[in-house]
């Protein structure tokens, strides 16, 4: 008589799926958008040097723009499913928990105090934002015996979450620069540029690859803190890397694509469904799976009112907030 777990699917299957499903995504948003573009032009865009308008619409707007996609979805789910388990907390995310609000503010000073940041200059002033944002949410939380329930964390991000947005929004009034600060935090991709790749995807290359090296150390930090030291971990090094590789990954995010909220929330809860709970196969499953999630958001921001954008940023919100308060229902105690 067989078991059910001789049933389970290898996760190897699992993740080849997975890929399949983004190779299909990456050609649709490729193809959908208000230029006609056709399966042969991204073929030729792709394969050779041919020239033409559609070919160049590929090449320079397109391609670089669905890139930005995989790597800001990738980072977001990453990062969330990092969050969840080093926290323990079912309602984890850079976007609840203060970072992307902290690196918005940094963007709006540093678009206000020193105008002549290059990209590189900016993206430094995320993640420095997005770590002050992070450190001032779990510094509200510690003030209180108890203070790292998933409640009690949730309402101390959303508390500093506005106050550093309105601190943002007061410097771009102030200065004057409201308009430049809107261009990066409104939440879209348009206009990404291959320089801007060029600085931002080593980061998160490099952040995720760092995240797959500890998962084994965050799967077993995710059951218990006891457990991880009585195993011979050193828990506070292992976070301290933890938590500086969560803080590039959503300043990165910030720094190419505005603020996301959601993403690192819904992604993670949707992987440990189809794989589990070893961190060993949700990190590299959440990052396809945010990678697809944020090629269809973007791909459905550029047609659903084509010629027209729809902000992405509202997009994944619509998607998110249900999947938040669900969360909240059904699971907030779950991992506390």
């Amino acid at each position: 008589m067989m078991k059910e777990n001789d049933y389970t699917i290898p996760f190897v299957f699992k993740l080849i799926a997975g890929s399949l499903v983004f190779v299909g995504m990456f050609v649709i948003a490729m193809v959908f958008g208000a230029a006609d573009i056709t399966l042969k032009d991204v073929w030729l865009a792709l394969s050779s040097q041919t020239k033409g308008n559609a070919i160049s619409i590929i090449r320079e707007i397109r391609l670089p723009r669905e890139i930005a996609a995989i790597f800001v979805g990738a980072a977001l789910a990453v990062s969330g499913a990092m969050m969840q388990g080093m926290t323990r907390n079912p309602l984890a995310d850079p976007s609840l928990l203060g970072l992307t609000a902290g690196a918005n503010a940094a963007l709006a000073m540093t678009v206000a105090f020193i105008p002549a940041a290059n990209y590189f200059g900016i993206m430094i002033a995320c993640f420095v934002g997005a770590a002050i944002g992070a450190m001032m949410v779990f510094g509200l939380g510690a003030m209180k015996k108890g203070g790292f329930s998933p409640l009690r964390i949730v309402l101390a991000g959303a508390a500093v979450s506005v106050f550093l947005s309105a601190i943002a929004e007061g410097i771009g009034i102030y200065f004057k620069v409201s308009k430049d600060v809107s261009m990066w935090t409104a939440g879209g991709l348009i206009g990404t540029s291959w320089g801007q790749l060029q600085v931002i995807v080593p980061f998160i290359s490099i952040s995720i690859l760092i995240s797959l090296i500890l998962s084994r150390q965050l799967t077993i930090l995710s059951l218990n803190e006891e457990t991880a030291v009585g195993l011979g971990q050193k828990t506070t090094q292992i976070k301290t890397i933890l938590f500086i590789v969560i803080t590039l990954l959503a300043g990165a995010s910030v720094a190419l694509a505005g603020n996301m909220a959601f993403i690192g929330l819904m992604v993670p809860h949707i992987v440990r469904a189809i794989v589990g709970t070893d961190y060993r196969y949700i990190i590299p499953m959440a990052a396809v799976s945010g990678a697809i999630f944020m090629l269809f958001a973007d791909t459905l921001g550029r047609t659903i009112n084509s010629p027209y954008e729809t902000p992405v940023a509202a997009i994944v919100a619509m998607l998110g907030l249900p999947f938040f308060l669900l969360i909240v229902h059904k699971g907030g105690k779950a991992f506390s």
